[in-house]
């Protein structure tokens, strides 16, 4: 995988805690204030020049509801009247976390 080419990619990886991965186009991505700054080009991280995002402290369950939450968002966005997203009872704490984490 060539660095260089991977920061001008459609698509970024979001890798979970235990190495749960999903690529998702960047735009989708880009939800996230955490992972857009993470992915600007200007910016030192080298999430920037990889186009990989591991995010250590979210595990691949609740990373998997907010990637499907982050193509919900962006499949919706200028819809009105938008129902919500069937979210599991057990798993509210942590994605309440992960969104004020990413910035979401």
């Amino acid at each position: 995988m060539a660095a260089t080419n991977s920061s001008q990619s459609e698509y970024v990886t979001i890798v979970s805690g235990d190495g749960f991965e999903f690529v998702i186009p960047r735009s989708t991505a880009c939800v996230s204030g955490t992972i857009r700054r993470m992915l600007e080009p200007s910016s030192k991280f080298s999430e920037a020049l990889t186009g990989r995002c591991v995010l250590e402290n979210i595990s691949g369950v609740v990373l998997e509801k907010v990637c499907e939450y982050f193509c919900y968002n962006q499949r919706n966005k200028n819809q009105t009247n938008v129902p919500d997203m069937d979210i599991p009872p057990e798993l509210c704490l942590e994605l309440l976390m992960a969104a004020d984490y990413l910035d979401t």
